[in-house]
């Protein structure tokens, strides 16, 4: 056993508090959140049941977790309410309307630019170098 695998392995709980498996050897009847979502599930209130754990080295904290939920104590995603999905709508016709010309852009505006491309970028300015300089007539 390495020593990674070996420091990443406490099905007990005894190292960490919780119990503790390698990546991508989680038992059956755990999944992290976006297992669970893709599942049509959610935690639901559970505490974290388990934890993956692996070493990243780019880490400050030189590993890196994933928390599991038991799946036979979650419960269903709530259903999407009229307002809920209204404010929602809201909200990303806010994210596509450019701020300089008011129209809708058909996509969301980059935050980088902070308005839609044609606006960052127009294209009825003169190229560079492609008029002739007055001098020369």
């Amino acid at each position: 056993m390495s020593p990674a695998f070996g420091k990443c392995y406490d099905p007990s709980g005894a190292t960490w508090g919780i119990p503790t498996f390698p990546w991508r050897l989680a038992p059956d009847g755990y999944a992290t959140r976006r297992q669970l979502r893709a599942r049509g599930l959610r935690p639901g209130g559970q505490p974290v049941a388990a934890q993956l754990m692996r070493q990243a080295r780019r880490r400050k904290s030189g590993v890196l977790v994933a928390y599991l939920y038991r799946i036979d104590r979650a419960k269903p995603v709530r259903p999407m309410t009229p307002g809920k999905r209204a404010a929602l709508a809201a909200a990303m016709r806010a994210r596509r309307l450019c701020p300089a010309c008011r129209t809708d852009a058909g996509y969301c505006i980059p935050t980088s630019l902070g308005m839609c491309v044609p606006c960052a970028y127009p294209t009825d300015a003169p190229a560079r170098g492609s008029q002739e300089s007055p001098e020369h007539e």
